[in-house]
């Protein structure tokens, strides 16, 4: 069994987008809880909030990574990360069955992705992301870091990336949007 998410309800077909590798792909997880990030990109729903109109496609945002078990673990690298990215998000988690994988590989673990369009078997809607993501921290199979828990070493590269990024983000308007927004103290 295989999952994607999607705020986009009652997708009957899952079809190949670009991808951030370059070639159009559906992502899956075999892992329910690994899909529950994709609820939401914190890029996008904060210039919408703040109203920054942006016509382009949207720079992604996935402070996650993976332990040595293969757990998933989000990593909060501005104070409430997970919560202004994922309350009140509402979603879907698509299951299908089976999926002709792709030859292209992606270096997530648990993850598959493929070239053909696949035909969705299930749907659940998932009314609050962020509740989502803390059940499953409270189930062990999501771990969450939150940002008054890491380390100083942590920080300090949260600072150097955060400036790399903003540095070289300049034909991506949304993206400097967000990092201005969300780390005034790094970004002047």
């Amino acid at each position: 069994m295989y999952f994607h998410a999607s705020q986009t309800g009652g997708i009957a077909q899952l079809e190949p987008r670009n991808s951030n590798h370059g070639v159009p792909l559906v992502y899956f997880s075999k892992k329910r809880e690994n899909v529950l990030v994709y609820l939401s990109n914190a890029i996008e729903k904060y210039c919408k909030e703040t109203s920054f109109f942006y016509n382009g496609i949207w720079q992604k945002w996935g402070p996650y990574g993976f332990d040595e078990n293969g757990i998933l673990q989000i990593e909060e690298y501005y104070p409430d990360a997970i919560s202004s990215t994922y309350k009140g998000v509402s979603g879907y988690i698509y299951r299908v069955e089976n999926i002709i994988c792709s030859e292209y590989q992606v270096n997530i673990p648990d993850a598959a992705v493929t070239e053909s369009p696949v035909a969705v078997d299930g749907a659940e809607f998932v009314p609050d992301a962020y509740e989502a993501i803390l059940l499953a921290e409270r189930e062990k199979r999501i771990k969450l870091a939150r940002y008054d828990e890491l380390t100083d070493r942590k920080r300090e590269w949260i600072r150097k990336t955060i400036k790399e990024e903003y540095d070289s983000s300049a034909d991506h308007p949304e993206y400097r949007h967000f990092l201005r927004g969300k780390f005034p103290d790094i970004i002047n």
